[in-house]
């Protein structure tokens, strides 16, 4: 992409294609395979940043569900066990590693490493 179609994009882009091509640049940076790449039963490093955080409801296995976003898709942090996770809230950047699995058509990794990136 020249520089000038690269402005030309930003400058007629919606904030969510902004937001989506610095997500997937950082990613990259990062040396993490986009989300819409990573293939189950293969391990897997994604970086992006923690769009939702969702509970199990009681009466089910407690653990906590981070939705990771990198601009290519999203992937399922699955902390099992867990109601909250030090320094998981959304908005915030990581980078994640572990077993990718599939649940109902989407990325998952469940109980992975992760590091948190920049401050908050």
């Amino acid at each position: 992409m020249s520089p000038l179609s690269g402005l030309l994009h930003r400058l007629t882009a919606s904030r969510e294609e902004i937001d989506a091509d610095e997500e997937r640049r950082t990613s990259r940076l990062l040396g993490a395979t986009p989300v819409a790449e990573v293939a189950p039963r293969r391990r897997g490093r994604v970086a992006g940043v923690i769009s939702s955080l969702t509970y199990r409801p009681q009466g089910e296995a407690p653990a906590l569900v981070a939705r990771l976003f990198d601009g290519t898709g999203s992937v399922d942090l699955v902390f099992l066990g867990r109601h909250e996770v030090p320094g998981i809230e959304p908005g915030r950047h990581l980078v994640a590693e572990g077993m990718v699995a599939e649940h109902a058509g989407r990325p998952v990794i469940f109980n992975p490493a992760y590091e948190l990136v920049g401050g908050e």
